[in-house]
């Protein structure tokens, strides 16, 4: 039976699983799953996954959801993938899991709350929130800085020293880029000190093109769109008092 990927292409993990399937050759259903249009609150979805959340998959009767969980499923379930996704050498995969344990925690709770608080609420009809932006930035800011200081410390193009990319440097680099839909100003000014990050950013990029490219395009269009909004509105009218359908005309 065919893998499905419950997904929704603004999500970062969900790009994250798409494209790991599409640079391995794995066959796959992607099953859209409209967030802002509440989708994955549906009664149907909860049989996929009861957290409620995107991705999920079904491969054949297996149900699994978590991104990290999911990327480790799919990189030991199906013949071909390179050993450098995944390593089957217990010390280099347990770097690897050290990574992922890091970035829920970390990275995450700063990029995804600040980049939802400062743009993406009101798409979900909630208004932005300055002060949880301004905790998130602190975190996302100090996340950065570990990523400079000890995740590209040694050797190598990649997380931990590697030669190629992993399901870590997959995850991580998906979830920066969320933050090409903030202001260009901001987003130069929370990630343009990080040069070892910035040239991690485009080595990642380019070994993963041109499914890496494909799969952000709703980004770069989402980024568009709320470049476009910004410059209509200056400052007169606050973001929160207009609600975005993110996918519209995409």
């Amino acid at each position: 039976m065919t893998l499905k990927l419950y997904v929704d292409r603004m999500s970062q993990p969900s790009r994250a699983l798409l494209i790991f399937c599409k640079l391995n050759g794995i066959d796959f259903e992607e099953v859209y799953i409209n967030l802002s249009k509440r989708q994955h609150l549906s009664p149907e979805f909860k049989e996929v996954n009861p957290l409620k959340q995107v991705p999920a998959i079904m491969d054949g009767r297996f149900k699994l959801f978590e991104s990290h969980a999911i990327l480790r499923y799919l990189a030991c379930a199906f013949p071909g993938v390179a050993d450098h996704w995944y390593p089957a050498d217990l010390y280099k995969r347990a770097k690897v899991d050290s990574v992922l344990d890091w970035h829920h925690s970390n990275l995450r709770r700063g990029a995804a709350v600040y980049v939802f608080s400062t743009v993406l609420a009101p798409a979900f009809g909630l208004p932005l929130n300055q002060q949880a932006a301004a905790e998130a930035e602190k975190v996302l800011l100090a996340s950065l800085a570990k990523i400079e200081s000890v995740w590209l410390q040694k050797k190598g193009r990649f997380l931990l020293g590697s030669g190629q990319p992993s399901i870590a440097d997959l995850s991580l680099v998906c979830e920066i880029m969320q933050l090409q839909v903030l202001d260009e100003k901001d987003h130069k000014r929370i990630i343009g000190p990080y040069k070892r990050v910035l040239k991690w950013i485009d080595d990642t990029k380019n070994a993963m093109e041109p499914h890496f490219g494909e799969v952000h395009l709703i980004l770069f269009k989402a980024k568009e769109k709320f470049q476009k909004q910004r410059d209509a509105v200056g400052s007169s009218i606050p973001q929160s008092s207009r609600k975005l359908d993110l996918h519209s005309k995409m």
